[in-house]
């Protein structure tokens, strides 16, 4: 069994056991009452028939053929609401990574296929990327035999990655036979219909369209099949693509079907995958690829008419992260330009390798080391480091390019929830829609003295899960570079910024730089403006004076003596101050118990997402969720002592965060 089977061995066999929450029973009926009233789930299909025999646990099978947006009663919890947004991309933060070469592709495994909830859960301990600026695509990696095929991403991961500009692939996965893959899925996903045309393709196409996410990743791994076969896979890629293209979606090929219909992983584009590669946008390039393989498949791109960055270099990361050995000079050698792109399978290492109890803050440090190296700082890399960083070989690029803009640093998943500096849900949550957009390149300390430590802290917050820390000794000026943006100035525009010390004497400036640096590598040239302090957390206002044209960069300075321990909790880049209108016609459209399904109107204009409070019966105001869809749902309520009715508040939060007034209903028990 080679390497490449264990890891869809587990991906098949201990996923839904490992990573599922718990599972309600797979029959028929009890798909209907969830649909009616429970928990909604990420989708899944098999292309057309169905497994011989009972589902377990958990699993409901469905078939794609038959699937219709008008039937799909949790259509309006799975559909992505945040556009993709525009990227550019700055001068490098240093001297050797690259713009218009490598990109990177990153296949990650979120949860199980089934019972994979569609807006987050009540746990912490999430995979919650902040390093989108050096991604180039997403693709929801799974599926399974006993579960389904086909993968629709959860509506959080795509607004996410959308805020950040980073395109998301659903997935398509023809299992080995060794694990349960039947050939008859092949030849269910390519059949033809009486006109010659793909029935399944044009399918895929509506649930991309459907759900707001943007193409298709195909991997056909299923032996078997014979020349035949494979020119109807072709067939079918070639339509997908055709159809895909109208629709603003891509297509990615997997490197494993040949022309021969046979399964044999190449690790290079050669004349025996090469149509797939034609037909489809990009091809990720199997792990058995060699320094030669590498070099001639981008040569025979470039001979094709296609950019070789077109093809990801597989890297897989799933057993061991930073600690892979890897011939880094076959992708993206030091010395000449880029060879291909990379494609990194599974960085989802950086949560799953930790032990058991680990936290939020501990996942991050290990994420941050993984992107930006050992040293933490792209701006200073460890010369030592045998892990070449992405952040030290793909050029970043960032979105924050309109005003106006803020952040409160919530990375997606908290361990409370904090409004106004003030707890008001001590539950763990996830949830990658509330994700703000993160610095892009973390962390950049610029100072002639001892680096403090800088990263998320989940121990406090202005807002959301997390807020910005800085710890450590200052004994020298220290410039934190926080964004690079491109944030048109105005007579009117003001910086935001709210912000504590937790311990020891800090001064802060804020630092904003109207023009590039003068290379790779250098620093901004920032011009600083006095912040003001205080106790406790406050909020100070800066107006830009003397500056005009466009904010290329944002960050702060801190001068300090001694141990300092500095939070930052809002950054906000305005012109006016507005509030978004009230969300209407709330509604509970499905009720089991405390089990409620919530439904509104959505807000038109600024609206970044909407939060729903319970109001208990003392008049305290309890945060249920957030969420950038217009439907949610919530588990597991109970009557409070006395309590005849649940109250339920709803408010539309602009991108300032700003709340609007409340739309509200009740829920008798």
């Amino acid at each position: 069994m080679t390497p490449h089977l264990s890891r869809r061995a587990f991906l098949s066999a201990s996923a839904a056991a490992a990573l599922a929450p718990t599972l309600l029973p797979g029959t028929a009926a009890s798909a209907a009452a969830r649909a009616a009233t429970g928990r909604p789930y990420a989708s899944y299909w098999y292309p057309d028939s169905l497994p011989s025999g009972t589902p377990g646990q958990g699993i409901t099978w469905r078939s794609l053929k038959t699937w219709r947006a008008a039937d799909d009663a949790d259509l309006p919890f799975n559909t992505a609401a945040v556009p993709l947004a525009e990227r550019f991309t700055p001068t490098p933060v240093n001297d050797t990574a690259r713009a218009g070469q490598a990109r990177i592709q990153s296949l990650v495994s979120f949860g199980p296929t089934s019972s994979n909830p569609s807006q987050g859960a009540a746990t912490a301990d999430y995979y919650a990327p902040t390093h989108w600026s050096y991604v180039d695509e997403l693709v929801f990696w799974g599926g399974s035999s006993g579960e389904g095929l086909i993968l629709a991403p959860n509506a959080p991961i795509v607004d996410a990655a959308h805020r950040h500009g980073v395109p998301v692939l659903g997935s398509v996965f023809l299992p080995p036979t060794a694990f349960g893959g039947q050939l008859q899925w092949t030849r269910d996903l390519v059949q033809k219909d009486s006109a010659g045309h793909f029935p399944i393709a044009a399918k895929l196409v509506d649930v991309a369209t459907a759900y707001g996410f943007d193409g298709w990743f195909i991997n056909a791994e299923t032996a078997g099949g014979n020349s035949a076969l494979a020119a109807d896979m072709l067939g079918f890629v070639k339509e997908l693509n055709s159809l895909g293209t109208a629709a603003g979606l891509r297509i990615a090929w997997y490197d494993a079907m040949t022309v021969s219909g046979s399964v044999s992983w190449q690790g290079a584009l050669n004349d025996r995958n090469q149509p797939f590669f034609q037909a489809a946008d990009s091809m990720f390039l199997d792990f058995r690829w060699s320094k030669s393989s590498l070099a001639s498949s981008g040569q025979l791109a470039q001979q094709l008419g296609r950019s070789r960055y077109e093809l990801w270099a597989g890297v897989d990361v799933e057993a061991n992260g930073w600690n892979s050995s890897l011939d880094w000079d076959a992708i993206v050698p030091e010395n000449t330009a880029d060879v291909v792109s990379l494609g990194f399978y599974r960085p989802e290492w950086t949560r799953n390798h930790l032990p058991a109890g680990r936290t939020p803050a501990q996942f991050h440090a290990a994420d941050d080391r993984f992107w930006s190296g050992r040293s933490l700082d792209p701006a200073q890399p460890d010369p030592n480091d045998d892990w070449r960083a992405p952040a030290l070989a793909v050029a970043d690029r960032s979105t924050v390019n309109k005003v106006p803009f803020a952040t409160v640093f919530n990375t997606g998943h908290g361990l409370r929830w904090y409004e106004g500096g003030k707890v008001t849900s001590d539950a763990q949550w996830n949830h990658l829609g509330l994700q703000d957009r993160m610095p892009s390149r973390q962390w950049v300390v610029r100072t002639s003295g001892q680096r403090p430590s800088v990263g998320f802290d989940f121990a406090d917050a202005w807002r959301g899960g997390s807020s910005l820390l800085v710890d450590g000794a200052l004994d020298a000026p220290t410039t934190l570079d926080l964004y690079a943006t491109r944030l048109p100035l105005t007579a009117d525009t003001v910086v935001e910024l709210t912000h504590r010390a937790d311990a020891g004497s800090v001064t802060v400036e804020l630092a904003v730089a109207t023009a590039e640096p003068g290379g790779a590598g250098e620093a901004p040239p920032y011009t600083y403006f006095p912040v003001s302090s205080g106790a406790g957390w406050g909020t100070s206002t800066v107006r830009l004076t003397g500056l005009s044209g466009t904010v290329h960069a944002l960050g702060v300075r801190l001068t300090g003596s001694g141990p300092v321990r500095w939070r930052l909790g809002r950054l906000a880049v305005r012109d006016a101050a507005t509030t978004p209108a009230a969300p209407a016609g709330l509604r509970i459209t499905g009720a089991d118990g405390g089990n409620l399904r919530f439904a509104w109107q959505g807000t038109p204009g600024d609206v970044r997402h909407y939060e729903l409070h319970r109001i208990l019966p003392d008049g305290t105001r309890r945060f249920l969720g957030g969420t950038c869809q217009t439907a949610f749902h919530v588990g597991g309520l109970v009557p409070e002592q006395g309590e005849t009715a649940a109250r339920f508040e709803l408010r539309s939060v602009g991108e300032l965060f700003t709340v609007s007034t409340v739309s509200t209903t009740t829920h008798t028990w």
